[in-house]
Order: C-alpha cells, then structure tokens, then sequence
C-alpha cells in the first residue's frame, strides 16, 4: 500500500539563508524559528511526520506552515510567509496616538479645573483626558492599564514630576 508523502516544498538560496539566520538568532520568536525549522526541513525533502516528531509539535501544525508556505505569494519574502494571520476579536479600543496623549498628560503638572492637585489620580487623569477631548470616555482602570504598560508610577513617586 502506498504511503502519503507530503508535496514537495521549493525555496529559493535567498529564501533558505533568511531562515537559518532566524533559525540561529538567539532572540528570535521561538514561533518563528519553529515555523522557520518546518520550512527548512521541508526544502531538504523530510517529512510531515518525521518533521513533527523532530521538532516535538503535532503534525497539524506541520501541514499548515507548509500549506502556508507553498500557497504564499513568491514576491513575499521569507519573514511575511512566517508571520500570523490576523487573530480575531475586537479591535483596539484606544489608538496608540490617544495612548501617548495619555501618557504625555500624566507626564504634566497636575491641575484638574484650575485647581493644582498634589497628584495625578487614575480618576483625575481620566477625567482631563475626556474633557481636553483625548477620548470620548475612558474608565481609570484602563488608564492604570496604560501606566503600568509604560512602567509610569505618578501617583506612587514623591514629588512625580511637579507638585505645588
């Protein structure tokens, strides 16, 4: 009975030398170098189930970076054939612009309706970001959320940036 072989996978020496420097590149997404290995294994002629039990993942994943790769546009180079498709869910809810005025506001002396505050609250930054029209509405957790991602403690530093 004859067995199932996998289609063959061709890349070009460009293609093949962009991934064994990812391969070999010590901070590289480890996705990538997987995704990067399949390819490589693939171009030397290994198997779907050799390359699975090789590189210790299902063979799922295996047939879909191959099937990925082989059905990729040829003018894209070797790093856009590896990247994830888009994940679904819902789109970010701040640009990364409102972000910055964010953080930039927090950065500001603190003076909430003419009045000079000791300090920047959660609630106090949120509340002078919709009225200088940053956001629409914008909850005090998310605005902790964002100075926490950016490592900025206003209302934890003594004497932060300005008091009075």
């Amino acid at each position: 009975m004859p067995r199932c072989t996998a289609a063959p996978v061709d890349i070009s020496d460009k293609d093949a030398r962009v991934l064994q420097a990812l391969e070999r590149r010590h901070n590289a997404p480890q996705g990538l170098v997987k995704r990067a290995q399949i390819i490589l294994l693939a171009a030397h002629g290994v198997g779907v189930r050799a390359t699975a039990e090789r590189l210790g993942i299902g063979r799922a994943t295996v047939q879909r970076w191959r099937r990925r790769w082989s059905s990729a546009a040829a003018t894209e180079s070797a790093l856009e054939r590896l990247v994830d498709a888009p994940r679904p869910g819902t789109p970010p809810t701040f640009s990364p612009e409102q972000i910055c005025s964010i953080l930039a506001l927090a950065c500001e002396p603190p003076k909430r309706d003419g009045q000079e505050l000791t300090h920047w609250t959660h609630a106090d930054l949120a509340a002078e970001a919709i009225a200088r029209g940053i956001v629409e509405s914008i909850s005090p957790d998310s605005i902790g959320r964002f100075l926490r991602e950016a490592d900025l403690k206003p209302h934890r530093t003594r004497g932060w940036i300005n008091t009075p």
